[in-house]
This record gives structure tokens, sequence and C-alpha cells, in this order.
């Protein structure tokens, strides 16, 4: 037992070591992202403003550091990992900038001196400038002689096509839905490509330019995938009162449709004649306790299959840390036991 104390330490410290080295690129990558949109936009009439002081944080980084972290784990070397992680930056920026115009919201990619009113020009803007970005990065990967002209071609078409099959599910909601479909088939026919397999998007890239060196990519895909699917479960669990009036696929609905209690059915039921239009309460699901347990379950359960086959066998102490910086990050933590959360 003494022994195994001391191997467990062993590994958190080397694995610490280990975060500290990658947090290091991930900070580059962000910087590299930052630093071209600055330049391309210089003299546009629009100014890009200096990161804000939580622009290099793990809490605002999170899912980022978990890809770059499955390029670790495939042994793709420091150099290519940072290029990842930069043109990763940039899909986010173009995921983001497209959920906000669905979702009329602001979650900003890029500080600039825009009105902070003009939220969807600088949704529009964060598109564009992420779409650039990413070019000019495979760019100087071609003048740096790193890649070929051939990869920056299918680099190009690969990550547009890794972002529309999700697009393509939201794009299937936006005149609303006919009926709620089984919890079952909201994983399979709509969750599997909104988020599953967006959270395999950033492979994109790797698997059209490193794809001659690398290992067996699948079980690591396999574990975004799952982390994905928790996530968007957790989503649908604060989500749940804007999904009922936007008429949208949501997990927790369903369960409570399908489910068997009498209740909670009747309680839904009084809510759909109510609710015609997006309503913004997070917490509606704590007066569904029965979907609530079995919701939390669900995602509990894909998140600890993904960053168990996510992380390697000396950094399985990260597993309960990221589930519990998951939770809170997606705003979810109140619906959780916290004996079930413990590091």
């Amino acid at each position: 037992m003494e022994m195994k104390h001391i191997n467990n330490a062993a590994d958190i410290e080397t694995g610490e070591a280990t975060f500290r080295t990658l947090t290091h690129e991930l900070n580059q990558a962000l910087s590299l992202y930052w630093r071209i949109a600055t330049r391309m936009l210089h003299n546009s009439g629009i100014e890009v403003l200096p990161p804000e002081s939580d622009y290099y944080s793990i809490e605002k980084n999170f899912f980022s550091a978990i890809f770059l972290y499955s390029y670790f784990r495939m042994d793709i070397p420091r150099s290519r990992r940072i290029l990842y992680a930069a043109a990763n930056q940039c899909l986010r920026g173009m995921v983001t900038g497209c959920d906000n115009i669905l979702d009329n919201e602001y979650k900003k990619t890029l500080e600039t001196n825009l009105p902070k009113q003009a939220t969807r020009f600088r949704s529009v803007l964060d598109i564009m400038i992420s779409d650039r970005v990413l070019f000019d990065i495979l760019q100087e990967g071609y003048l740096a002689r790193d890649l070929t002209f051939k990869q920056i071609q299918q680099a190009s078409v690969a990550s547009l096509r890794a972002l529309a099959k999700s697009g393509a599910q939201e794009a299937s909601e936006a005149c609303g839905i006919d009926g709620i479909l089984p919890p079952d088939a909201i994983l399979s026919k709509v969750h599997h490509y909104k988020t599953g397999i967006l959270f395999q998007s950033p492979w994109a890239l790797p698997d059209v330019i490193d794809t001659p060196f690398l290992k067996d990519t699948a079980p690591i895909k396999k574990a975004l995938f799952h982390i994905g699917m928790g996530c968007q479960i957790l989503d649908d669990m604060v989500d749940m009162s804007m999904d009922l009036g936007m008429h949208r696929h949501n997990y927790v609905v369903s369960l409570i449709h399908h489910g068997t209690d009498p209740l909670e059915k009747k309680a839904l039921n009084t809510l759909r004649r109510k609710i015609d239009k997006p309503r913004e309460n997070r917490f509606l699901l704590l007066d569904f306790p029965h979907a609530e347990k079995k919701a939390a379950a669900a995602a509990l359960s894909f998140l600890e299959d993904g960053t168990r086959a996510l992380f390697a066998k000396e950094h399985q102490f990260m597993t309960q840390i990221a589930i519990s910086m998951i939770t809170r990050q997606i705003g979810t933590d109140i619906f959780f036991d916290p004996e079930s959360q413990k590091m």
C-alpha cells in the first residue's frame, strides 16, 4: 500500500510537469492566433485589443487543452502540436461565432474596439478572421517547407467538412421539431453529430498532415467522442428551458416525455403549453429530480469513459479533476451530489 502511494505521488509529479509543458504550448498557440488576427486587422478600421487577463487561463481553454493532450498521447511532435492547437482556436472561433448568431447571444473569441452592442457583426467578424487566420497558419507551414501545397488544400477542405456535420444538425432544428424522439434516438441521431463528432474535429488536420506517422488514433477519437456526448447532455441539462422555447431536441426533455414518472410528465406537458419562446432558466431541471438523476448518470458515464480512455495510465489522476472542471464550466455542478465529484 505504501509503495502504491509513492508511485501515485510520482505519477502526479510527472504528470504535473507534462501538463505545465502542454500549458506552455497552448499559450504559444493562443498567442499565435492573436498575433495573426491583430496583423490582419491592422488599418482595417477595427482594432484588436490586448488579451484580457483570463485569455490564457486553463478554465477558459480547458477543451483546447484536452485536444492538445490528445496530440501528446499520439506522440505528435511539439511544433505540430502548437500548429494544430492554433488551428483549433480558429475552428473554435468559427463554431462560437455560428452558435452566437443561431442562439442570439455573444461569447467572444476576439476582443476588439467594436461596440459591445454590435453582437451579430462581432460574431461575423470572429468567423471571418478565424477562417483567414487558419489559412495563414497553414501558409506559414508551407513557406517553412513543413507542409506541402497539397496538404494545405486537403487540410482546408477537411477542416470545413469536420464542422459541417454538426452545423447540418443544428440547421435541421432551425424550424423547430415535430415531436420528441426517444432518449436513445436523441443520442444516436442528434447528439452524435451535434457534439460527439464535433469533438473529433481537432483531428481533421492531423489526419491529413500526419497520417503516415500516426499510430492508431481510433481509441483517442472515441474518447473525445464520449467526452463530447457527455458535454452535450450537460448542455441539455442547463438548456432545458431554452430548448423547450426554441422547439429543439433535448435529452432530458426526452427522458421526461418517454419516462415513467407521471408527475414529471404532467409538469412537462404544462410547461410545453406555456413556453412559446426562449426563456433563460438554467435550473429548471431541479423541478424534475427523477430526470435530473438519470441525465446526470448518463453524462457522467460518457465523461468517465472518455476521460479514462484519453488520459495515459500515469495521468489517470486527472480523470475526476477533468470531469469536475467540465461540470463547473458548463454550469451543471449544482445538479451533482458532491460525493460524486470527489477528486
